[in-house]
């Protein structure tokens, strides 16, 4: 796994904006020629393939595997025999790491990696940190109030974070 790029998870409750910070970051992070790979976990049932399709139908019909390619793009979905949690360096292993500057992952916040955790007090949920080592920084929309050993970012400065970011990879595995 030492070839691979470095990885940094985005850990939050839900509700917190993960999705809506990363939306605002990744152009920022593109912008200075950075190449993004991006793994989210989805807690429910989804499909990327729309039904009436051919790929959905040889899915459907008994392949495990579906690559579909065009001009433009591919994708790979693979049905898992048994349904089971996703394992997030199972995912990273599908990845091409030779195409990848920066592997940015949303959810999987109990596995041991590095992550930046979103906290809104507002929410009134309990902070991840201290108890999670795994925390590299805290984003949060009350930084003055929020005592940490990691630095503390402001939530909504998506240019400090991106700063913060670029930084934590000059330093990075």
């Amino acid at each position: 796994m030492n070839d691979l790029p470095p990885m940094l998870g985005f850990a939050a409750w839900s509700g917190t904006g993960k999705t809506t910070l990363l939306v605002r970051l990744i152009p920022l992070l593109r912008a200075t020629g950075m190449r993004i790979a991006m793994i989210k976990h989805a807690h429910h049932s989804f499909d990327v393939d729309k039904p009436g399709k051919d790929s959905h139908a040889l899915r459907k019909a008994g392949a495990e595997q579906m690559l579909i390619a065009s001009s433009q793009r591919f994708a790979l979905m693979v049905e898992n025999p048994e349904p089971r949690e996703p394992v997030l360096w199972e995912l990273v292993g599908h990845l091409d790491a030779s195409r990848v500057d920066l592997i940015l992952v949303e959810g999987f916040k109990s596995e041991c990696f590095p992550k930046l955790e979103l906290f809104r007090p507002s929410l009134g949920k309990p902070p991840r940190y201290p108890e999670d080592p795994n925390i590299i920084a805290v984003a949060t929309d009350e930084p003055a109030s929020f005592q940490a050993r990691v630095p503390v970012l402001p939530l909504n400065d998506v240019m400090a974070i991106r700063d913060f970011i670029l930084k934590w990879m000059q330093g990075a595995p």
